[in-house]
């Protein structure tokens, strides 16, 4: 069986760096335009659990001067 073997020459070389050149700049596009949508899905995360922090921390002082005013009201009876 006879291999057809085919030559690269000087043009057919500068237009295949010029095609990974492009598939390059493409992929680091598209890594670019990844962390800019991960910087914006951290901020978003920050501010949620920013505002979970917010709410426990009403509820803990809600339970706590519900739980000053039940023992308040027990001294009292005594």
């Amino acid at each position: 069986m006879h291999v057809m073997r085919e030559s690269w020459t000087d043009a057919r070389l500068d237009d295949f760096r010029g095609e990974v050149n492009r598939r390059f700049d493409k992929i680091e596009g598209e890594i670019r335009d990844l962390r800019g949508e991960m910087n914006e899905l951290r901020s978003e995360m920050k501010s949620g659990f920013e505002s979970i922090n917010r709410t426990m921390l009403h509820g803990v002082i809600a339970l706590s001067a519900a739980y000053i005013a039940g023992f308040a009201a027990i001294v009292t009876q005594l």
